[in-house]
């Protein structure tokens, strides 16, 4: 089984969760969502800066004719 997918669909879901626990909750309860909207935010953020630095060094690595990327 592919272990990327799941991984990958988790982050969105728990910023839309969370999102939609702070659409239900009145007042100051609404902060308790945001601890999950900033790890969701960070992981998303994380994730497509490694991604971005992988097809750059793949990228250097097939124009300097490397065979090992």
């Amino acid at each position: 089984m592919n272990v990327r997918l799941p991984l990958a669909l988790a982050t969105p879901a728990l910023i839309l969760l969370a999102l939609l626990g702070a659409l239900q909750r009145q007042g100051v309860e609404r902060w308790q969502a945001l601890p999950a909207v900033l790890i969701g935010s960070g992981l998303l953020v994380a994730g497509a800066s490694g991604y971005a630095r992988r097809r750059q060094q793949l990228l250097r690595a097939l124009r300097d004719g490397d065979s090992s990327p």
